[in-house]
């Protein structure tokens, strides 16, 4: 499978994965593509069991804690990509999450996968604000805790190479190919 290229050199292109026969008058003896895809876990996998489901699909997303819960709010974990011919990009949905620089990490490996890791803040059902407490009558934010989002790049990059920033509710990252 390789990516979709388009020929202006220099422009972030979205990444799609495409399988087609090697001949056009041969059909594919290829599984059908079902479209996304989720596999459900344990209630509480080991991060082993967690790094084995993502190394199997080569190009999945795995989530954990907070982001895995499924409750209505603003989502953790939506991810966009995309290429140029020397970097790759990317951008994540945090909503939530804590300014504090000792609750993120972002890492990224030579092979290309990245882990981010961090808590949210909002969602709680009581709010202390000052000398008032607040019982919240609906709960509409992603839940407070800890989160992980793990995935793979497309290919080997260069981990110094990688510059990013983290602002509202968005991380954003640029790190260069091998």
């Amino acid at each position: 499978m390789a990516p979709r290229r388009r020929s202006r050199r220099g422009r972030a292109r979205n990444y799609e994965q495409r399988v087609v026969p090697a001949n056009p008058d041969e059909k594919a003896n290829v599984p059908e593509a079902v479209g996304p895809a989720m596999i459900y876990l344990p209630s509480k996998p080991t991060m082993e069991e967690v790094d084995n489901a993502l190394a199997s699909t080569g190009r999945g997303i795995a989530l954990t804690g907070a982001a895995a819960t499924g409750i209505f709010g603003p989502i953790i974990r939506l991810v966009n990509l995309g290429l140029l011919e020397d970097s790759y990009y990317f951008r994540v949905s945090l909503p939530g999450m804590s300014p504090e620089i000792k609750d993120f990490n972002c890492e990224v490996d030579a092979d290309g996968k990245v882990l981010i890791k961090g808590i949210t803040t909002t969602g709680e059902k009581v709010v202390h604000r000052g000398s008032l407490t607040f019982s919240m009558m609906s709960q509409n934010l992603c839940p407070p805790g800890d989160f992980s989002v793990s995935f793979n790049l497309p290919g080997p990059v260069n981990p110094e190479e990688a510059t990013g920033r983290l602002t509202d509710g968005m991380l954003e990252v640029i790190v260069k190919k091998k």
